[in-house]
């Protein structure tokens, strides 16, 4: 009798912990996202290893100390939100792993803007699943050369990062929906920090309890010398239409490519409210005061 009590004890426990199976919380694994700010405190740079973490439900944190990188997985195949940099892809891979789940398995792999520290690992991590790649086309134009834009904002301090070429399996645009089995997930053009950022959206579910993960691009208007924002004054009128887009968007569950412009860590410890309402609404109001502040400081 003890022998079939235990049976079972062990049986519920695996049950609760395998892959696939709904959690009795779909919320944020606390304890292994304090094991991922204990392990991060102080490194910041793009490529510091971090363990996963469970950020809701069939969503996972497998990214670095600063920059994000998620698993939406399912039972017919996952999709993975951002590629890091190419000398994070050993880590990203080994979180996945971790997980319990196997990155061959990874049918989709798409991104949010064309820079080398979210796209730098894509051609490698590709090659390690087999996945097909979606990217707005801004972003496959850039991509495809392996170089960086010379009409980016940040152009001065990126052309000195070549990332391997990846040529793109889909073109998305603002409504597009990458599927995987159970799996949709709503592709947003957001350009402003780039021509070809893009934001995302899902449903992230255990068992039947699903919440909103809206993964929002970076909206941070940045230059390197010799750029201007007053000079290309295009380009701020295209982070204006964007900040106007989001500031009315109903985010959910908020994620950013760099985790710290979100409060991301501090979300999923429980400190900050994980979903607050006016998510979208802030971000894109820091956005727009940044942008403001940038266009003033070039006029005076």
């Amino acid at each position: 009798m003890e022998l079939a009590l235990s049976a079972k004890i062990a049986l519920a426990l695996a049950l609760l912990v395998a892959p696939g199976h709904a959690l009795a919380d779909a919320g944020p694994d606390r304890a292994a996202t304090q094991a991922l700010v204990k392990q991060c405190a102080g490194k910041e740079d793009f490529s510091d290893p971090a363990p996963p973490a469970r950020l809701h439900g069939n969503t996972y944190y497998v990214g670095t100390c600063t920059v994000s990188v998620l698993l939406v997985t399912s039972p017919q195949g996952h999709v993975l939100v951002d590629a890091a940099t190419e000398k994070a892809v050993p880590s990203i891979l080994a979180n996945v792993r971790a997980l319990g789940f196997d990155p061959a398995d990874i049918r989709w792999i798409v991104t949010s803007h064309e820079h080398f520290d979210h796209v730098g690992g894509l051609a490698a991590l590709v090659k390690a699943t087999g996945a097909k790649v979606a990217l707005s086309a801004p972003a496959a134009a850039v991509l495809a050369t392996g170089k960086a834009d010379p009409a980016d904002s940040q152009y001065g301090d990126l052309k000195a990062y070549a990332i391997a070429p990846v040529q793109a399996d889909r073109i998305v645009k603002t409504g597009s929906v990458v599927r995987v089995g159970p799996l949709r997930l709503s592709a947003s053009l957001t350009p402003g920090h780039t021509t070809g950022s893009t934001s995302w959206t899902w449903q992230s579910c255990a068992g039947k309890r699903c919440r909103t993960v809206s993964y929002i691009d970076s909206i941070s208007a940045l230059a390197a010398p010799p750029y201007r924002f007053s000079d290309h004054l295009e380009v701020a009128a295209r982070f204006r239409r964007t900040f106007a887009a989001l500031a009315n968007r109903r985010c959910g569950i908020i994620v950013t490519p760099h985790p710290s412009a979100s409060a991301l860590f501090e979300r999923m410890l429980g400190e900050q409210p994980l979903a607050p309402a006016s998510a979208c609404r802030r971000y894109a109001k820091a956005g727009r005061e940044r942008l403001d502040a940038l266009l003033q400081k070039e006029t005076q």
